[in-house]
């Protein structure tokens, strides 16, 4: 069976001299252990255990902390399935830290309280809603509160999560044709990503059906969201472009949005044009085969059905003369150069680099369910895990690991701890160092000596 055991240091000892132990467990430590127990250090696992509500019954044996703790483990060790989650955790400093783990005293899962389908029917109590607002509220009111982020530049985008296009089993899924040109289905999934130091965090996501338009799934987060403020940047790409959200949000919330336009747009003829007659170019600030120019007062050729309430635009038009191609970038901001434009709108790719190290490295899309709430809470455990790293990165030890992918640094990984083994008695368990063992095996009869023998070379 599987047993929740609680550190005891002294009690296993005093056991182990008479030879009375259940079980004997090396501690295996990997960067993964040292982005959860970074976390733990600066209160961000608390932050989870305190925002998530646990809807179990009071009668609990399992911590609800450890069970949030061991589910995001599993996806930092790139583990997907839930049978991994009980045995996510096999770090001494994090048990020392936690001070729970949980045991597998004869290798079945199937007899133990916390196998697989216990651990559904824990999940079954909560909606695919709640399990993705309850990222939101833990990111918002709680983590990024905690840890003094607040970040001034966000970007908006939407990534498409891709099924099994022959089941239609997947809860709530539906089919379309997809920005490769291909059926496909499955689901969307839009993130809100704030800029700061040289990361980003996700803020704020958004779930639906892969056939649903980027702005209609996003429109209400947009209109609500709180972590957008005053003099805050929005950077969005063209499947947000709606001129009442950009009005809303540069007189309402004051915030300035960076968008490119359509080559349909009249907006975008203008532009070119405008910047065709000036001729007033200047060098690409980052591509040296492109030229940029300033256009002042666009606002009446993107208009609104109520034109007196729509706010001013510039645009930066891009211009790369080999191919006589032009791109347009709009900001609502009109104090800002045409460099500055650029420069800004050039940090979205950022949020592109989020998904694909999701979808390629951290599984997203490897669902071992077709239930909707099972799906968000794969999705929710995974962003978490992509969310501790992240912030591990702007942590003193961490910051060497900015800009690569935590899957490829773990298959380079040395650990530079000491070996450690762990010991199980009843429901207590103790952390032992190699040299702590030796002095009691020393004291230890010959007989106990033996029966640890026995242990060490089965």
């Amino acid at each position: 069976m599987i047993k929740v055991c609680k550190q005891n240091q002294q009690s296993i000892i005093n056991k182990l001299y008479n030879g009375t132990f259940d079980n004997v467990a090396v501690s295996m430590s990997n960067l993964a252990d040292d982005i959860l127990l970074s976390m733990h250090e600066n209160g961000v696992l608390k932050c989870l255990s305190e925002s998530i509500i646990d809807k179990r019954a009071d009668n609990i044996t399992i911590p609800f902390d450890l069970i949030l703790a061991l589910s995001i483990a599993a996806k930092l060790k790139n583990k997907t399935s839930l049978t991994d989650i009980p045995f996510a955790i096999t770090d001494h400093r994090v048990l020392a830290k936690l001070g729970y783990n949980i045991i597998d005293t004869d290798g079945n899962l199937k007899s133990s309280f916390m196998n697989e389908g216990s651990i559904r029917f824990l999940i079954n109590k909560y909606t695919d809603n709640e399990l993705f607002s309850s990222y939101n509220k833990t990111v918002q009111d709680s983590i990024m509160p905690h840890l003094d982020i607040s970040p001034s530049i966000h970007m908006l985008d939407c990534t498409e999560i891709s099924v099994n296009l022959k089941n239609e089993n997947y809860e709530k899924s539906a089919v379309c044709v997809n920005k490769a040109g291909d059926v496909a289905r499955g689901y969307k999934l839009a993130t809100l990503r704030g800029i700061h130091e040289d990361s980003g965090v996700i803020e704020e996501i958004c779930f639906g059906a892969i056939n649903t338009h980027d702005f209609k799934l996003c429109k209400n987060m947009l209109y609500s969201t709180t972590v957008l403020k005053p003099n805050d940047i929005l950077v969005y790409d063209r499947g947000f472009i709606d001129r009442d959200i950009t009005n809303f949000l540069k007189t309402e919330r004051q915030v300035d949005t960076y968008i490119p336009l359509s080559r349909k747009m009249y907006a975008y003829e203008m532009a070119v044009s405008t910047a065709k007659i000036q001729n007033n170019w200047e060098q690409h600030p980052t591509r040296t085969k492109q030229k940029i120019a300033l256009v002042t007062d666009l606002k009446r050729f993107w208009e609104s059905d109520n034109p007196e309430n729509d706010v001013p635009i510039n645009a930066a038009v891009s211009w790369e003369p080999e191919s006589d191609n032009y791109f347009v970038f709009i900001t609502t901001d009109t104090t800002v150069s045409a460099k500055q434009i650029i420069k800004t709108y050039e940090l979205r790719p950022e949020i592109e680099e989020d998904y694909r190290q999701l979808k390629d490295f951290w599984n997203l899309e490897d669902f071992k369910s077709t239930k909707l709430n099972m799906i968000a809470f794969h999705i929710l455990s995974t962003l978490f895990g992509y969310l501790f790293f992240q912030l591990y990165t702007m942590t003193p030890n961490g910051e060497q690991y900015a800009h690569k992918s935590l899957p490829i640094i773990l298959k380079n990984y040395n650990t530079n701890t000491m070996p450690y083994l762990i010991f199980y008695t009843g429901n207590e368990f103790a952390i032992l160092s190699i040299v702590e063992f030796a002095e009691i095996y020393s004291l230890c009869s010959n007989s106990v000596q033996k029966k640890l023998n026995h242990v060490f070379n089965s």
